[in-house]
């Protein structure tokens, strides 16, 4: 068999389920193989951007890698945002580039470019298939270490005479390297921490947002007194009805600052001191309060669930306070107009149980998230590298992972134009996403960080340059010209009646909320 077809293979034996690409003339005899392998479910992205994302979402929520079929350096340069925020949740990824034939690229043709190093500043692991008998193995090698724990970004570039020429070999199985081991020494001073008296914080991130983990760590705070925290942006997080509350870190710095006033000692579990989203004049960058006792127990590569478990059995900590717990929510309004504050209670009261909520709402956002504490069980995907058009390919790629369950996509109109073709993709995959784009007509979040960094003397032109106004997005128009049934609601009673039905039928839709 050519080599192509070689690679899926092994990467089918590995565990291979869904191939996400935008792919060029290099992939063609990738394309070909995946006709080759019903155990493949091809996705198409209309930007590589969509495809990364996605990629994202689906290992998000199914725990292993896709496969992302891109084509030469501008395919993956146009995919790097989404593969920086994947790096950034640590979600396992492996990104299958074709190159140019070998012979070829001395010729410096128009799509030639420095492809090592796009892929080397983008990805974990990197290598280069030289022959077509490497490229199986390397198939092998790009999934064990996209595997190993808690997920790496690896890139696979693949020349493409490597990709159609005959080859005889077979890629392996390759085992994947688990969660490290904690420093028992480590764990003895958590312990000392979170018992001597202290104002301490549990604070938890990466993997370790699941109901298992926060539920052994209720169980360490009530019987300690601690509070709980976590990253301000979070790869996965399980939230609702029963489950434990841990308290986000403002995105703003000096609101973070007081979030963690007080805070003597901090053990850290998956996650790392916060610091400043961005620098700002004469305010701190690195977060953590001065003179604080700072345990780092588990690293993002380390086992975490252990560490807790480990501290709860030296606890004897058995017991989950109500203080932990979500207390009951307001009730959301029947009638009025249609606010941020609104769509959140809405959304709080008629979010599906074990819905997947992919959020990028930015500053409208900020309402939602504390409506829906108390919501019906559900997972929360959040917008962990920063750089925005993640939400709604996260969300495509989430509903992939997850056929039989509700997505819903929280977005600002500005990030939502970045990716919008992730529409497209929905509509053709018939998935289940209720897109909600929070149409305020402007850069909203910029607005506040113009003021934040003290650039306060702007006139009409730099304005010009936070507005979606002239001319104002279409959102039903263009919605419905992807395939996606759209609708735009002013009051809470339309966007009561449209999201109810909207989570409850098949295929995407999308609301535009007017604020």
């Amino acid at each position: 068999m050519n080599a192509a077809d070689a690679l899926l293979k092994t990467l089918v034996d590995n565990g291979l389920e869904v191939v996400f690409a935008n792919p060029g003339t290099s992939e063609m005899h990738l394309v070909a193989a995946v006709d080759h392998y019903p155990q493949i479910r091809p996705v198409l992205g209309l930007f590589e951007g969509v495809v990364t994302g996605a990629a994202d979402g689906y290992a998000r929520m199914s725990g292993k890698a896709a496969a992302n079929l891109l084509h030469l350096g501008p395919g993956l340069g146009n995919g790097f945002a989404n593969i920086h925020n994947a790096k950034k949740a640590r979600s396992p990824m492996i990104n299958i580039v074709g190159d140019h034939a070998t012979y070829h690229l001395k010729y410096d043709a128009p799509l030639t470019s420095d492809l090592d190093g796009l892929a080397k500043s983008s990805s974990d692991w990197v290598e280069r298939v030289k022959s077509p008998d490497e490229l199986p193995a390397g198939g092998a090698r790009a999934w064990q270490a996209a595997h190993n724990f808690p997920g790496k970004i690896a890139t696979l570039i693949v020349p493409a005479d490597c990709a159609w020429s005959e080859t005889d070999k077979s890629g392996e199985i390759l085992n994947s390297k688990g969660p490290k081991d904690i420093d028992e020494n480590l764990l003895k001073e958590a312990y000392k921490v979170l018992t001597d008296k202290s104002n301490c914080m549990l604070f938890l991130g990466g993997e370790f947002l699941d109901e298992e983990s926060l539920n052994v760590a209720a169980k360490i705070a009530t019987k300690t007194g601690a509070r709980l925290g976590t990253e301000t942006f979070r790869k996965r997080q399980r939230r609702g009805q029963s489950i434990p509350v841990v308290e986000p870190l403002p995105y703003f710095s000096e609101m973070a600052e007081d979030f963690l006033k007080g805070i003597e000692s901090i053990v850290f579990v998956g996650s790392k001191p916060p610091v400043s989203f961005f620098a700002y004049p004469d305010k701190k960058s690195y977060l953590s309060p001065e003179n604080s006792k700072l345990v780092q127990l588990a690293t993002f590569e380390q086992d975490g669930r252990k560490a807790l478990e480990s501290l709860r059995e030296m606890l004897n900590a058995n017991e989950i306070s109500e203080e932990f717990l979500p207390s009951p929510s307001n009730p959301a309004p029947l009638k009025g107009e249609l606010n941020a504050a609104h769509v959140g209670s809405l959304i709080g009261e008629l979010l599906p149980e074990e819905a997947i909520v992919s959020d990028e709402a930015a500053t409208s956002g900020f309402a939602v998230y504390p409506n829906t504490w108390n919501s019906k069980p559900h997972d929360w995907l959040s917008l962990t590298g920063g750089s925005i058009g993640q939400g709604l390919p996260l969300a495509t790629g989430a509903a992939i992972a997850c056929p039989d369950r509700p997505v819903v996509c929280l977005h600002g109109d500005g990030g939502a134009m970045y990716t919008i073709q992730s529409l497209w993709t929905q509509a053709r995959e018939s998935l289940n996403v209720t897109n909600i784009i929070f149409s305020n007509r402007a850069y909203a979040i910029l607005k506040v960080e113009l003021e934040r960094v003290g650039a306060l003397q702007t006139g009409d032109r730099a304005q010009s340059l936070f507005s979606l106004e002239n001319p104002d997005i279409n959102w039903t128009s263009l919605g419905k010209s992807l395939g996606v049934e759209s609708f735009t609601t002013l009051t809470v009673e339309d966007f009561r009646k449209v999201f109810s039905t909207a989570v409850k039928e098949p295929g995407p839709s999308l609301i535009e909320v007017r604020i």
